[in-house]
């Protein structure tokens, strides 16, 4: 550790559950601590006024267009596409959906004047309980697809139809099977699911819908209608790829088949997905990617994904869902999935303008690595009521919320228990009262481009953290970030000098301190004096954990590591064990605390005081324990401090 001398405290902390534990007895864990600190993500916010000058912008809070930067080699085939499954229940619920103009108008109508070509619709088996009542989040049965897909083919747009395959929302968390395939085995349900989407998609194609892609599934990286072992799950891909095979075939149309999968941040894991599906022969066109920049990654990791099932299983790619939010608000009082501020994204905030950026950014890597478009999830998933207001019976009534309480019946352990609202009404490309958002048009203007005067977009948000005992310092300068990328700046920034002298940087707190640009604008700065936890993977909840050594006596080793939400922070051993948690300087030990594991829950926390280091030092902290025979105890969270210097 290359610091001067400081004084830190090892501590055994149990506040709060984690997954992941070491427990057994007769282990000794023993970690090597390492100093530093990380830089602290920034957020962002918007500010509210405009001009034509860099360095003096700032962006209005309603923003008239949106400037986009062409995409250097697009094609007019490239898949604009819009998932639009929620438009029918939000319009049974009283909402309404207005053109550029003003005036009412078909959502349908103004996504094609905005240059979306393709159009996404989910399909349930049977969303309904046995009274009739739907169990929300659009209530998508075939017959909506229908009406639906005969609106979006009006207006000249291609119609992807996406089969759940299940009464309700199937995504990694959950993959149910429909109601009337339950007690059904594999082989059942394949013959099941064949007949379903043979007589789904006839029923699609004979009312007029312009289907030119087929989902048979719906992000089934675990499994699909109730089934996980992989060999079954590919005879329910098989059934359903063959029966849209035979449709396409007897309509004489090119219909392309896609399969879904998502958590594309793990690149062995979608690999894994794409190998199974080439083991077992499984007919496909397109493998199909959910990216949602806030959960998924990088657009460099996107591209990495996308080109591994392109160039090793010759397989084209789509992105089958994406988005981004413009505002931080809450259109229906239900709360938003993402708020865009906490965990915006480095470079974007929740603004009109940021979202046409990020869907230019996502289009424009997609495009470079050869995917085929993307789709928009729910851009046209507005709220119904408002925020200030109890909306429920709308949701229950026309299933315009993610679920209603009728769903408990088939979904009891997530639906049955949060059904409510949108919580995507904040990401829409539509604002709350159904006006289209400048943020649409970005789908139209890829190609060419898009020049607006320059505006500032946003300033993020000052976020400085320091570890207790260290010198507190203030950067002198601001990024201010403009509708244009190309025209971002820093620019100087005076801090308030009495509220930084008035920061006590020897005990942890958070502080704000304003500001004022060289422009005039005023801004803050979120100031975190915090105590720095040293240990890496502190809770062995990481994949690597060399850092740990573990020493025992005997041949066998009595420790494992869990990932057991109810036995973190817990423990059970005799009276008669003896517990320490101790720290070393350079081989020779200089504290301990001794403690005892009693009972379930019951957490002790030893503490190691007085720990001086200096320059060169290498600090080691353990537990090492002794205990009788079938013991069992859970060690957890450890904690590192500097206490001073």
């Amino acid at each position: 550790m290359k610091r001067n001398s400081k004084r830190l405290v090892a501590v055994l902390l149990s506040a709060g559950l984690c997954a992941g534990a070491l427990s057994g007895c007769g282990a000794e864990s023993a970690a090597t601590a390492e100093a530093g600190t990380e830089a602290q993500p920034e957020t962002e916010h918007e500010v509210t006024q405009t001009t034509e000058e860099p360095a003096e912008a700032e962006a209005e809070e309603e923003w008239s267009d949106v400037f986009v930067e062409p995409v250097a080699g697009i094609s007019d085939d490239f898949i604009r596409g819009m998932d639009a499954s929620a438009v029918l229940s939000v319009e049974k619920s009283g909402a309404k959906y207005y053109g550029y103009d003003g005036k009412e108008q078909d959502v349908f109508e103004t996504l094609a004047e905005s240059g979306v070509n393709y159009i996404r619709l989910r399909v349930w088996n049977d969303p309904y309980d046995e009274n009739g009542n739907g169990y929300g989040g659009g209530d998508n049965d075939v017959a909506t697809a229908i009406e639906l897909g005969k609106r979006a083919t009006q207006y000249g747009m291609k119609v992807n139809i996406d089969f759940h395959y299940s009464d309700f929302w199937a995504d990694p968390k959950r993959q149910h099977a429909p109601k009337a395939w339950e007690g059904m085995s594999a082989d059942e349900k394949a013959d099941a699911l064949y007949d379903f989407t043979k007589e789904s998609l006839t029923q699609i194609l004979d009312a007029g819908v312009d289907v030119g892609m087929v989902q048979v599934g719906n992000e089934i990286n675990n499994g699909m209608s109730g089934e996980t072992d992989v060999p079954a799950v590919m005879e329910l891909l098989s059934a359903g790829s063959r029966a849209v095979r035979e449709i396409a075939d007897s309509y004489g149309k090119d219909i392309q088949i896609v399969l879904h999968y998502t958590n594309i941040e793990d690149n062995e894991e979608v690999d894994t997905m794409a190998a199974n599906l080439k083991e077992y022969g499984v007919d496909y066109d397109i493998f199909g990617l959910s990216y949602y920049p806030f959960w998924d990654g990088t657009n460099e990791n996107m591209q990495n994904v996308a080109k591994n099932i392109m160039d090793r299983y010759g397989k084209k790619v789509v992105i089958a869902e994406t988005s981004y939010c413009y505002t931080e608000k809450d259109g229906d009082g239900f709360g938003n999935s993402f708020d865009g501020i906490e965990d915006a994204v480095d470079g974007y905030a929740p603004t009109v303008q940021s979202q046409a950026t990020m869907i230019r950014d996502i289009c424009a890597a997609a495009n470079e690595v050869g995917v085929l478009g993307v789709f928009y999830w729910e851009g046209t998933w507005i709220p119904v009521g408002s925020a200030d207001q109890d909306n429920s019976a709308l949701w229950e009534k026309y299933g315009s919320g993610w679920a209603s309480s009728y769903s408990a019946e088939y979904d009891p352990d997530d639906a049955g228990l949060y059904y409510g609202g949108c919580s995507w009404d904040n990401q829409a490309m539509f604002d709350f009262t159904g006006h289209p958002l400048p943020s649409l048009n970005v789908f139209r203007y890829l190609k060419d481009g898009h020049t607006v005067p320059l505006a500032v977009d946003f300033i993020p948000q000052t976020t400085v953290s320091r570890d207790v005992g260290e010198a507190l310092t203030l950067p002198e300068t601001v990024e201010v970030v403009y509708n244009d990328r190309s025209a971002n700046t820093q620019v100087p920034v005076s801090w308030d000098a009495s509220q930084v002298a008035a920061i006590d940087t020897k005990k942890a707190g958070t502080y704000t301190v304003d500001g004022m640009l060289s422009v005039g604008t005023a801004v803050t700065a979120d100031v975190d004096v915090e105590m720095v936890n040293y240990v890496k993977n502190p809770g062995f909840e990481e994949v690597d954990r060399s850092m740990w050594e573990i020493f025992y006596a005997g041949e066998n080793d009595p420790t494992d590591y869990q990932e057991k939400a109810d036995d973190a922070h817990d423990g059970d051993m005799e009276s008669t064990s003896d517990l320490e948690l101790y720290a070393v300087i350079n081989g020779e030990e200089i504290g301990s605390d001794a403690f005892m594991l009693t009972t379930w829950t019951d957490w002790k926390q030893p503490k190691v005081d007085n720990i001086r280091i200096g320059d060169g030092d290498t600090l080691t902290i353990g537990v090492r324990m002794k205990c009788n025979a079938n013991s069992w105890g859970t060690i957890d969270d450890f904690t590192l401090n500097r206490i001073s210097d």
